[in-house]
């Protein structure tokens, strides 16, 4: 698991070659990558969040009880995983209508190396710092975006013209649902489960 992560950050065409050629059977022992990455920013948060805490305007640090981040940190890991399984679910789906050659786990696999660079930025959150954070989180978006670009016609054995098209179809649900976790967000704390500060 810890090549493929290197290898998306360092030699990304080459890695994704290497996925690529996986097998069926071989590509399906990739899921757990997800469900083992998405602990990183979780634990990082609930780390920064309870222990270390941000300061706004240089007051003193504010932070979240470790029950309350615990629930939270519960509902943003599920939701991580969740969203890349979703996501997954969606390039399988049209997959069909680009003529790539797929199979439901292919794509989830393909969300999941993608979130890589984003998964990785989360480990930010040992640190609660605004604008590091804003930062890291943007730069990492825009290499998950470059990611799924070179790696969809690679995986999914399409052409050029037709990846960027299948790319770009994607990257719009990807943007749908990022609204609908910040709705869900919003929700969930309003109505569940708001964060309880020191």
């Amino acid at each position: 698991m810890l090549n493929h992560t290197f290898g998306l950050l360092l030699q990304p065409r080459r890695q994704w070659q290497l996925i690529g050629s996986l097998s069926e059977k071989n590509l399906r022992r990739q899921i757990p990558y997800v469900i083992v990455l998405a602990l990183l920013p979780a634990l990082a948060w609930y780390f920064g969040t309870t222990r270390v805490g941000w300061s706004i305007g240089g007051g003193e640090p504010v932070r979240i009880t470790s029950d309350s981040a615990l629930s939270l940190v519960a509902v943003f890991y599920c939701t991580m995983v969740l969203a890349v399984v979703a996501i997954g679910y969606f390039i399988h789906w049209m997959a069909k209508t680009y003529g790539a050659r797929t199979y439901p786990m292919k794509g989830m696999v393909v969300a999941g190396f993608t979130a890589t660079p984003i998964f990785i930025a989360g480990a930010a959150g040992f640190y609660p710092l605004l604008w590091l954070d804003i930062l890291l989180a943007t730069l990492a978006v825009a290499y998950a975006v470059y990611l799924l670009y070179l790696g969809i016609p690679i995986v999914m054995e399409v052409s050029e013209e037709r990846g960027f098209l299948f790319a770009s179809a994607i990257v719009t649900v990807s943007m749908v649902m990022a609204v609908l976790v910040m709705v869900g967000t919003v929700l969930f704390w309003s109505f569940i489960s708001a964060p309880v500060f020191h």
